[in-house]
């Protein structure tokens, strides 16, 4: 089975994604992180020098390759994954593949964020007060695609023990 984690930028993908492999017994892949590596350049550098969509085509082939070669992985998306190509539609029908999605607050993403705004090109250049609304009219744009993940869970409440512990609980 590969558990594909998704939510927004700082809703925990990662950090979920890494215990929950460790759990299922099983390898983590952060998305981004093999985006880099095969690209030899970080995300922020890929935006800057290709462009948006230029990634988000990398990113669409990315998950397709991960997917169809994969028996057994925990792989954390990026916030604008699903969104793009037919991505979300790839994962729903995939036979393998058990969908997350992470839902977090924009009080408390926001606030996660703010602290982070270097290494997330889509925020960057926003003033930390702009950063909440930016994430609110993200969300409502996303929500379509995150909403047909087949497992939902609201982080806002749970520990991270506690987010792993229930995605195991639903995965049985």
């Amino acid at each position: 089975m590969i558990v594909v984690l998704l939510g927004y930028m700082g809703s925990g993908k990662s950090t979920v994604g890494q215990i929950l492999a460790v759990k299922l017994g099983t390898n983590f892949l952060d998305l981004d992180d093999y985006i880099e590596q095969k690209q030899k350049a970080t995300i922020s550098e890929i935006f800057n020098s290709k462009g948006e969509i230029f990634f988000r085509k990398v990113e669409a082939e990315a998950v397709k390759q991960l997917c169809n070669d994969s028996d057994s992985l925990v792989l954390a998306l990026g916030g604008g994954t699903p969104c793009y190509s037919d991505t979300m539609q790839f994962l729903v029908n995939h036979p393998n593949v058990v969908t997350v999605v992470l839902n977090i607050s924009i009080k408390n993403v926001s606030e996660r964020l703010i602290h982070e705004k270097a290494k997330r090109p889509l925020i960057a250049n926003l003033k930390n007060e702009d950063i909440p609304e930016f994430i609110a009219k993200h969300l409502f744009e996303r929500s379509f695609y995150y909403n047909q993940a087949e497992i939902g869970i609201q982080t806002d409440t749970l520990s991270v023990a506690e987010i792993v512990g229930t995605i195991q609980s639903k995965l049985l």
